[in-house]
């Protein structure tokens, strides 16, 4: 195992009716005027906005609203949220939402403590070094976003999908409150459980350095995933699928399945940035495409590995089996596993390449996966 340093100081609020406490949390921190950060008129629709106002008023929490945050959430909206932080003076994000509406969250409490423009920190052109404070209340469990200190932005000029990652912008407080997730479509219930999935299976198939204990935890967080999906696609209002399918979302990224590990990294996000950034694809069903590609095309690299995972996920020591089995689950959930399901030619695959290169590049892998490397992937879906 590698020396490594765990520390994660988002506090967890799980379970029925949090949501109604969010306010008390946030008072808690001493702050009494946030940025309301959501996306669409969903949390309207249900009781959740007039629960999440009533909660902010009663405990004297002055709000101003940012809505319309998009499932590939963009750098101008990110913006507009800075611009309103700094002119009203607000002391903490609140997101109420999915991973977009927490993404930009993060984005926006970075921005609003710094006096450059905010891309800086995606380009790498600078570090975060203070940000508001974030809360969030989840009304969909796939990114994790809830319990890192991850944000993933699309730049609507450049068509260029980077990340940023700093501690300073995880979540105070994250409200997660299984029944909210409930009316997730089952398209998007499909989606997550891909995304948490390659959350997991990342670093387990790219590290140099792999303890077994955290190649157990990854195993144990996949089978809850696939057990958990199958019976919210029969019942969505199964509340104890819905609860175990929530917690390990949030295990899968937390920072918990790559300490001890070395050398890992995550070709198929960098890939499947590319394809939300330039066809607006929903991000898990981009990983739904990209992951059985990249698979087949990796596997030799690390077979052993491949070969637990078809072992202890479906029951066979056949490496391509366990490629097989898994992007036939995608498909049976309802996911796409080719190019052509989410509506990408043949011929756009050059362009993917180019762009997934930039990410590449500026995740330190650029030489090993070559435009002509991206190509090679993205041919086999």
């Amino acid at each position: 195992m590698n020396n490594f340093t765990y520390y994660n100081p988002t506090k967890i609020e799980f379970g029925k009716e949090k949501q109604n406490k969010i306010g008390e949390y946030i008072e808690q921190s001493g702050i009494k005027k946030v940025l309301l950060v959501y996306g669409g008129g969903s949390i309207k629709r249900s009781t959740l906005y007039d629960d999440i106002v009533a909660s902010l008023n009663k405990n004297s929490i002055e709000f101003i609203e940012l809505s319309g945050v998009v499932s590939n959430p963009l750098l101008s909206k990110t913006n507009e949220g800075i611009t309103l932080a700094k002119e009203n003076n607000i002391e903490a994000i609140l997101a109420v939402g999915g991973g977009s509406v927490a993404d930009s969250a993060k984005a926006i409490a970075a921005g609003a403590k710094y006096d450059g423009d905010v891309w800086d920190f995606f380009i790498q052109k600078a570090q975060i070094t203070e940000a508001l404070p974030v809360f969030t209340v989840m009304t969909l469990s796939a990114t994790a976003s809830e319990m890192n200190g991850n944000a993933v932005i699309i730049n609507d000029e450049t068509k260029q999908k980077y990340s940023i990652a700093s501690v300073l912008v995880n979540p105070k407080v994250s409200v997660i409150n299984p029944e909210l997730m409930a009316t997730v479509s089952k398209e998007y219930l499909a989606y997550s459980a891909v995304d948490i999935i390659s959350h997991c299976i990342e670093v387990y198939f790219t590290a140099t350095t792999q303890p077994h204990f955290n190649s157990r935890i990854v195993e144990s967080i996949i089978k809850t995933v696939m057990e958990t999906t199958e019976i919210l696609l029969e019942n969505p209002n199964d509340y104890d699928a819905r609860a175990e399918f929530a917690w390990a979302a949030i295990q899968g990224l937390n920072g918990l399945t790559p300490a001890g590990t070395a050398g890992g990294s995550f070709p198929n996000h960098m890939i499947e940035h590319s394809l939300s950034a330039l066809y607006n694809v929903a991000h898990g069903a981009g990983l739904a495409v990209v992951i059985p590609a990249w698979m087949k095309w990796y596997k030799e690299q690390n077979i052993a590995q491949f070969k637990r995972f078809s072992q202890e996920i479906f029951g066979s020591d056949d490496a391509d089996i366990g490629i097989e089995k898994l992007e036939e689950w995608f498909s049976k959930i309802g996911a796409p596993t080719t190019l052509k399901e989410v509506n990408i030619p043949r011929d756009g695959i050059e362009a993917l390449a180019i762009n997934a290169n930039g990410t590449a590049t500026m995740w330190g892998m650029g030489e090993y996966y070559s435009v002509e490397t991206i190509i090679e992937i993205l041919e086999r879906a």
